[in-house]
């Protein structure tokens, strides 16, 4: 009995070798199949996929002996199991692509895990819809003519503008931040559009005091009272994202407290979510939807909120323009609050509290203290020029509440949650743009506009604007808006723009935080200040850092203002007029003349050793020679299919009864025909699939 169970122990033991055994030479050969498949199509694919080729490869594999029964034919056509065996695999690898594109079968599976984030985004939808709706938007969304319609200034257009003004403001959360941003872009929108934008505002109902103090006892990481001797329970202000009480640190000074609504980055992740989708779709969609650059405007609004959210980096934007602006020295014309960091957190930002009017109901409170209006907007004008020229950090939002007049007549900069950034080729395009429109010089202004919108310049990859046409466009422009005694509005601003789009001129994003943040100060300057001439500061600003430049530092730039009176030109004292006139034209060739020493050398060292040369940059562009490279490849492919092919057909056809025989059945010139025509199938394949793919 022991020796019987013995030896059915042995037998179940052999079998469960040759078992796994025989299922790793399958896994191999599967392994193995699937790989060299995908090595030759030149794809990466999932395991799942992978695991199918190489089956169908395997199954191949093994009905090869079931149709080929004779013994020696069989031997001497087994060196073509392989190449069938990789036909087959690759066979499948394409057949399933083409009918289930990669990523589909997981559909499912993700449909399920979104499931969730897809019903909340309906429901906002809905309500979105809903609220379009009551404010009679339908007729404008309903196709292309209504939104045409809409954009034509009129009676339907300014009710529309006025309807959808107040539909983003019922909407709130990241919509109000959208349309805010929306008023910004007058190269997009019409200008009753962006009036009715601009006017949007974000004043909401505060949270409650329980759900703002569980906020900050969850950031500050203890109890309110322990951090704060007093806060006051009503906000200052309560907008959309954040509300902004007043206290007292324990044995410290009066603070600012900035603390986010409860629940609204949910809120804003959802309606951003609404943003791209519809951005996005756009983009694939209308075809001029890439020249507005709709999938940039989506993803670069996208990312600035996400930053708002985020106050620390509203802290570190603080005290980056802070340290470079020289904003918390004691005697700073222009004062930025200190942040206090070790209470700071991404919900909550304290900072010191400044006592002042918001710059819109600052012009009582400054004629009460016999301050001169005028020079208070150059001061502040002033400090927003010297961030967008000098720092390349600057406040992006310059509205009027974000500025006060402080008690002690400063001026003070709030809430660097929205900036900007220039770097430096920006912002000297921008003094060279300035210097021209000093001088009136239309040409000037055509290279330094070209020079500012960088490799974005125009949104037709093939042709480059007309230079003489846009030259004219230009002095045109410049003789309507920026001629003597001309006051910059929003006008201005409006019709560059829209010059810009005629043209086929994209506009960056950072550039056009510059236009934004120069639109929103001169509004917000209006108030304080009315007939305050901006053009004349910002003239007057560049001008002074280009002349710096020139002088080694010798001469510094006017700030004009009221005492100044504001000429237009750079005026150093000492010079005759004559003197004057060289400096201006000097002023304006001095970026050619930078370069103009280092090429003219290179030109002579290239003249004098006899290797000058001109150089064509063929294919610069990489997308360029990824094309040429790939269709280089799939040619090379073709043709070596199209002739292993050919050469298969002969040595089968012609080689038939001309040669030695391999078996009774089988002469070697077919044999070889064979195999050649297994290699031109598995490249004919590799071909077709690569026709066939759709471009990356």
């Amino acid at each position: 009995m022991t020796a019987l169970s013995a030896g059915a122990f042995d037998d179940i033991s052999l079998t469960l070798v040759i078992v796994v055994m025989a299922a790793g030479a399958l896994g191999i050969i599967v392994v193995g199949v699937s790989a060299a498949s995908r090595r030759l199509l030149g794809i990466r694919v999932g395991p799942l996929r992978a695991l199918c080729a190489g089956l169908m490869g395997l199954g191949v594999f093994l009905a090869f002996n079931e149709v080929v029964r004779d013994e020696q034919d069989r031997g001497a056509l087994s060196t073509i199991q392989i190449p069938l065996a990789l036909f087959a695999a690759m066979t499948t690898l394409v057949i399933t692509e083409v009918f289930l594109p990669h990523g589909s079968w997981t559909w499912p599976l993700q449909a399920l895990r979104g499931l969730g984030d897809r019903m909340r985004r309906a429901r906002r939808y809905s309500q979105i819809s809903r609220i379009f709706m009551r404010h009679g938007l339908s007729r404008m969304l309903r196709g292309r003519s209504g939104w045409e319609k809409a954009l034509k200034p009129g009676e339907f257009g300014e009710r529309s503008a006025r309807s959808a003004r107040l539909a983003l403001e019922e909407c709130g959360g990241a919509l109000i931040k959208f349309g805010q941003v929306m008023s910004t872009r007058r190269d997009l929108l019409p200008p009753h559009f962006i009036d009715e934008l601009s006017r949007l505002q974000s004043d909401v109902p505060p949270a409650p005091w329980p759900e703002v103090e569980a906020v900050l006892h969850k950031e500050l990481g203890k109890p309110v009272s322990e951090v704060f001797e007093w806060i006051e329970h009503v906000p200052l202000a309560a907008a959309s994202i954040a509300q902004v009480h007043r206290a007292r640190l324990c044995g410290g000074p009066t603070v600012a407290v900035k603390v986010q609504r409860p629940g609204i980055r949910e809120a804003v992740e959802r309606d951003l979510d609404i943003v791209l989708t519809i951005s996005r779709s756009l983009q694939a969609r209308v075809r001029s939807a890439q020249a507005l650059g709709l999938r940039e405007l989506g993803d670069g609004f996208s990312e600035s909120v996400r930053e708002e959210l985020d106050f620390r980096i509203e802290g570190r934007n603080a005290v980056a323009v802070a340290q470079a602006t020289g904003a918390w020295d004691a005697d700073a014309p222009v004062r930025i609050p200190r942040v206090y960091f070790e209470y700071t957190s991404a919900r909550v930002l304290v900072q010191e509290w400044m006592e002042g009017v918001t710059l819109d109901r600052a012009g009582p409170a400054a004629d009460a203290a016999g301050l001169d209006r005028g020079a208070l907007a150059s001061t502040a004008f002033s400090a927003i020029l010297h961030q967008i020229l000098r720092v390349g950090v600057f406040h992006a939002d310059p509205h009027p509440g974000n500025m006060l007049l402080l008690d002690d007549g400063r001026i003070g900069l709030l809430d660097f949650g929205s900036v900007g950034r220039t770097d430096p080729s920006v912002r000297l395009a921008i003094q060279e743009l300035l210097v021209a429109v000093d001088r009136g010089d239309p040409a000037g202004l055509h290279d330094a506009l070209l020079a500012l919108l960088g490799t974005r310049a125009t949104t037709n990859e093939e042709l480059m604007p007309d230079a003489a046409l846009l030259e004219r466009e230009l002095g045109r422009f410049m003789a309507r808006h920026l001629g003597a005694g001309a006051q910059p509005d929003s006008e201005m601003f409006t019709s560059l723009f829209r010059m810009l789009s005629r043209f086929g001129l994209a506009v960056p994003p950072e550039v056009a935080a510059v236009f934004r943040a120069l639109a929103t100060i001169e509004g917000t300057l209006t108030h304080l200040a009315p007939g305050f001439n901006l053009l004349d500061e910002a003239r007057a600003f560049a001008i002074g850092l280009l002349t710096e430049r020139f002088t080694l530092g010798s001469a510094k730039p006017r700030t004009g203002g009221a005492e100044g009176g504001g000429t237009g030109g750079f005026s150093p004292p000492g010079l005759s007029s004559l003197v004057q006139g060289a400096t201006q034209e000097l002023l304006a060739v001095l970026p050619m003349l930078r370069r103009l020493p280092r090429r003219a050398e290179r030109i002579s060292a290239s003249l004098e050793e006899g290797r000058l040369g001109v150089r064509v940059r063929v294919l610069a562009d990489e997308r360029e020679r990824r094309f040429v490279s790939g269709l280089i490849h799939q040619v090379t492919v073709t043709l070596l299919a199209a002739c292993t092919g050919l050469m298969g057909v002969m040595l089968v056809v012609f080689g038939t009864g001309k040669g030695p025989r391999v078996t009774d059945q089988l002469e070697l010139y077919p044999l070889i025909g064979y195999h050649v025509l297994a290699v031109s199938a598995i490249l004919m394949l590799r071909a077709l699939y690569t026709a066939m793919r759709l471009p990356a």
